[in-house]
């Protein structure tokens, strides 16, 4: 077979890589060869898979949920946004360009239509079915003409793909919000939109029953299942413009320390923050609290200061100056304190940035805390690289511009360690578990406080138990027979025309 399903959403962020995380789940663990697809991702998290491509880290976690290695082809176009009007557009893993908004739906995005298609088609003739997300909205009808994700890949995709519509009813307005999304589709788009699914849903799934009979009666549109509100949940966050610092602390584990003290980690939410998610296998530890600050004195109390990576590097180190988190900074690395550069944020650490590829500011001093001198480089590094640090091996990968001269310290993966201060371009690497023990020792020791890592957190375990657990969500929530037939036959025949329709 070659079935496929896009999975939609009526907003950003109802719950579309969620949701198709757990779908893809739910059919491997029925024998079903699955694989992830997202045509084109807007992200700051990003992965490199392990033929050196460059993709959206959900599209990572998705294939993990497939139990399959992620490759290129599973999100062949990655923007990065740079600034509020321009992101580079990396094409099959490798960076091709900066591109405005209007410059990137003005005509580039409609030529890599034919290149999204291939690659969809080469995974339907791999797999047994393809279970593609969505971008945004699929009614966006500024964009509907341009559209390379949504309905227009639904619509070009040999055989068409059935759509299923996710809602965030948490937000409210899920009603009026999955009506109107049909409503404004094309008459050729609303016979592929199968249906309905509601996330996020608190309460008596009965009291939501009515209103699904009715959203049926207007539509002639089935609800395929109503998902409950669950706590922790989110795989890896999609874009980090839209970081809020109050909204989106990780969720750190609520069992207590193993030794007297917690550990507290303050993350700087420094402009363009990119891999965020390097801070999830803190958060995982027991006893480790993660939270993310932008203000001086949030760092009077952290026994671990982490930089983390940005797509923005010298404006990042211009904004931890303006807010004078670069002062306390220094003084915490003169104090003996500890902090962690990781990628840009080790960068910012360095002595010197000479930038004429990112920001082209040319030659900015850096913070000066570590012997590091930088030099960005047009061609971009993207790695696995596998090694040994603190005793320990370590794995993670390698997603940057700049290139790192070390002239001092003690070696520390790729980068360096000068007193309590560590920095490396390494991301991921605090996944490996008997490595990040032994980096949380040092830094416990050195912040002065009785932690003691768990001996048998293992991340990998709690990332399988998660995906496991949205696809107990799917499975218990969801009609499944009926969404295995949409998977394998494609969206109903007959389905009724709901106007006004789009706009020509």
């Amino acid at each position: 077979m070659s079935g496929g399903l896009l999975v939609a959403g009526t907003t950003s962020d109802a719950g579309k890589s969620v949701v198709t995380a757990g779908i893809c789940r739910w059919l491997v663990r029925r024998g079903v060869k699955v694989a992830p697809f997202k045509a084109q991702n807007m992200s700051l998290n990003s992965f490199v898979t392990r033929e050196g491509a460059e993709i959206g880290r959900a599209q990572a976690m998705q294939a993990q949920a497939c139990r399959v290695e992620p490759t290129a082809l599973m999100n062949p176009v990655l923007l990065k946004p740079g600034s509020e009007q321009s992101s580079q557009v990396v094409l099959m893993g490798r960076p091709v360009g900066e591109l405005s908004a209007r410059g990137y739906h003005g005509g580039r995005q409609q030529q890599l239509l034919g290149t999204v298609l291939d690659c969809l088609a080469e995974l339907r003739g791999t797999y047994d079915a393809v279970i593609c997300e969505g971008a945004g909205s699929p009614a966006e009808i500024n964009l509907r003409r341009t559209d390379i994700v949504n309905m227009g890949i639904a619509r070009n995709a040999r055989p068409r793909l059935p759509v299923l519509v996710v809602g965030d009813i948490d937000r409210g307005g899920v009603f009026a919000s999955f009506f109107g999304t049909v409503a404004l589709l094309s008459r050729e788009d609303q016979a592929l939109v199968a249906g309905f699914l509601v996330n996020k849903f608190r309460g008596d799934v009965s009291l939501l029953e009515p209103g699904l009979d009715m959203l049926h009666g207007l539509t002639g549109r089935r609800t395929y299942g109503v998902l409950p509100f669950r706590h922790g949940l989110g795989i890896d966050e999609e874009d980090g413009m839209a970081v809020s610092l109050r909204g989106t602390v990780r969720e750190s584990n609520v069992a207590p320390p193993v030794g007297e003290d917690v550990l507290r980690v303050a993350v700087c939410a420094v402009p363009l923050m990119s891999n965020f998610t390097d801070v999830d296998a803190l958060a995982a530890e027991p006893g480790v609290v993660v939270r993310f600050v932008d203000r001086p004195e949030e760092l009077a109390d952290a026994d671990l200061v982490v930089v983390p990576g940005t797509r923005g590097t010298v404006r990042a180190l211009r904004w931890l100056r303006e807010r004078g988190l670069a002062d306390v900074l220094v003084r915490r690395a003169a104090e003996g304190r500890p902090v962690l550069g990781v990628c840009g944020g080790f960068q910012i650490l360095g002595e010197r940035i000479e930038d004429d590829v990112e920001s082209r500011a040319g030659q900015v001093d850096g913070l000066g805390v570590l012997p590091v001198r930088v030099r960005f480089a047009r061609e971009k590094t993207l790695t696995r690289p596998v090694g040994e640090a603190l005793g320990e091996p370590v794995e993670g990968y390698e997603i940057h511009h700049g290139v790192a001269d070390v002239t001092g310290g003690e070696t520390f993966l790729d980068g360096c360690r000068v007193g309590a201060v560590w920095g490396t371009h390494w991301h991921g690497s605090l996944e490996s578990d008997g490595f990040r023990r032994a980096f949380l020792r040092e830094v416990a020791a050195a912040a002065g406080r009785r932690f003691v890592p768990a001996p048998d957190t293992s991340f990998a375990a709690l990332r399988e138990e998660q995906l496991d657990r949205l696809g107990d969500l799917i499975e218990e929530h969801a009609d499944t027979d009926a969404l295995w037939r949409l998977i394998e036959s494609g969206a109903p025949q007959g389905l009724p025309f709901i106007p006004p329709g789009a706009p020509a």
